[in-house]
């Protein structure tokens, strides 16, 4: 027992100086939790407890709680309308990133059909940590491209489920055929999440409410943890993954008003076991392997980087423009963690030989490590090798620019604002994330340009400090906070209106200098009482 709190200790110690140096140079913090896993193993010879199955399982819900917070980014209705990317786009992705890869291990590696398929499958998957915690960490989330990888990720994290079980199927000694297992997985899935999306719903509902109204912060916390790991349990119970409970029970949260304060209050727990998880990832390098074969291990790496970017950008550049699918290409061009447990299931069944498998593993760390070097330089990078700039995106022009309104949004309310602000002669322009937004105020002859007016480069080119005011239209209060944020932090004094639609919203709000929040059924209160006075007047 000392020994092992003297490990966690040093664990400690080492990941903190070895980050606070990274950051520094700019490195992400990823590098540092899977070199403090190696100094580790190595310093006080522990590669035996590097594959300790306990230790993996702490680790595991690192992903179970990043899962579970992307969950909350996207509700049921929002899983609707990312159909296309999550099931269009993903599918495409992985059934012929697969193909292809399964071709060359097959017929140029000359692998065993079963292998060929499990090592094309499994390389065929990004990794949800390193690129969900960057685009999370840096806002691009919300950009085209971001929204287009995370579909892709959700989809490849669903398809985790399928692969899992075929290795099953590969290497049962069961007489069951293969349409009795799939099945048996399909009314299983139907259960599993048909179950939490109908019972779980009320009960988390009733949950979170009962600790909410207790006023215990650690109750509360308590609720949530026990939803979490709750749904992951039962997940896991029924065959499948826990990211996959987890990710179920953030999107039924994301459906309640509470999502934001248990994002808030979950994030240390996610953040620790992710780390944990990197620390695992670490301490399963051997480097005596990786140092023999290093020429093969670039090699390979090389060839799945490259081959993936292909096919993403090729699949994507069918629905669109260039700069969007290289930025969505490089971002999912790494090998994910989920290849870990594939490896070692695939490898205990007698599919893959040990000796490939431990090769294959080092070649899934050795993407995981370089990953995070070039993962945050691949926007502007593409920027500048890409230059589609047009009437829409060429924010050049507004160079000069002053006393104009800046209108963030063109949806239905954006579109009544641009039209009072036409009919008193007032200039504005208009900011949306939308291709179908801007093109549709393009067709009304609105001066519209395509951007993410939560990026603080958007913002200044749209010069917010030199406007009259900003004006923001959006339903989604986490979107419109960033926005918020973006322009106080370029102008701290700038005049900006918000549209709220209920009081938790103006709460949430609330800690921000916004000049003026307009609470949409309060003025619809206000129209009706006037419009009253109206009738009384001209009845009398």
């Amino acid at each position: 027992m000392q020994n092992i709190l003297l490990y966690i200790i040093i664990a400690l110690g080492i990941s903190i100086v070895i980050n606070i140096i990274l950051k520094k140079i700019g490195i992400s913090q990823i590098i540092g939790y899977i070199l403090t896993g190696t100094i580790i193993v190595y310093a006080f010879d522990l590669r035996e407890v590097g594959d300790s199955h306990e230790l993996e399982m702490i680790a595991e819900f690192g992903i179970v709680f990043l899962m579970f917070t992307i969950g909350l980014e996207i509700s049921l209705a929002k899983m609707g309308n990312m159909k296309k990317e999550i099931f269009g786009n993903g599918l495409m992705q992985v059934g012929f990133t697969s193909f292809v890869v399964y071709l060359v291990a097959h017929y140029l590696f000359a692998l065993q059909s079963e292998a060929s398929l499990i090592i094309a499958l499994a390389f065929s998957l990004s990794s949800t940590a390193v690129v969900l915690s960057y685009l999370k960490a840096s806002k691009e989330i919300y950009t085209t491209y971001g929204q287009r990888a995370t579909g892709i990720l959700i989809f490849q994290d669903i398809a985790v489920i399928p692969i899992l079980i075929l290795i099953g199927f590969l290497t049962t000694e069961a007489n069951e055929s293969i349409g009795t297992i799939l099945w048996h997985t399909f009314s299983s899935a139907i259960l599993v999440v048909g179950i939490l999306l109908t019972v779980g719903k009320r009960v988390v509902a009733w949950l979170l409410h009962f600790s909410a109204s207790s006023d215990l912060d650690e109750l509360f916390m308590g609720s949530v943890l026990f939803i979490v790991i709750g749904a992951s349990l039962f997940a896991a119970m029924m065959g499948f993954t826990y990211s996959l409970g987890a990710f179920v029970a953030g999107m039924i949260i994301a459906e309640t008003k509470y999502h934001h304060k248990v994002e808030a209050d979950i994030a240390p727990f996610k953040d620790i076991l992710l780390g944990t998880f990197f620390v695992v990832v670490g301490m399963k390098i051997d480097l005596t392997l990786f140092i023999d074969n290093i020429g093969t291990i670039i090699g390979i790496f090389l060839l799945v980087l490259v081959t993936k970017m292909a096919l993403i950008f090729s699949l994507l550049r069918l629905s669109t423009n260039s700069a969007n699918s290289l930025k969505t290409a490089m971002l999912l061009s790494q090998v994910g963690e989920f290849s870990f447990v594939i490896f070692a299931l695939a490898s205990s069944g007698g599919i893959i030989e040990q000796n490939l498998a431990s090769l294959l593993v080092l070649i899934v760390i050795f993407s995981m490590i370089v990953t995070p070097f070039f993962i945050a330089r691949i926007s502007p990078f593409v920027d500048r090798i890409i230059k589609e700039k047009d009437v829409v995106t060429d924010l050049s022009v507004l160079a000069g620019r002053e006393n104009h309104v800046v209108v963030c949004g063109y949806s239905v309310v954006g579109k009544f604002v641009t039209k009072h602000l036409e009919e008193m002669d007032v200039p504005f322009i208009v900011i949306d994330n939308s291709n179908k937004h801007v093109k549709e105020a393009l067709r009304d002859g609105v001066e519209c340009y395509l951007g993410d007016a939560s990026k603080s480069s958007i913002v200044e080119a749209l010069n917010v400090d030199k406007a009259s005011a900003i004006i923001v239209t959006l339903d989604n209060i986490a979107k419109k906070r960033l926005i918020c944020e973006a322009v106080l932090k370029v102008a701290k004094n700038a005049n900006v209106i918000v549209k709220v639609v209920s009081l938790e919203e103006k709460e949430q709000l609330q800690d921000l200098a916004i000049t003026t929040m307009v609470d949409a059924k309060v003025e619809v209160a206000r129209v009706l009482v006037e419009r009253m006075i109206t009738c009384q007047l001209n009845y009398k």
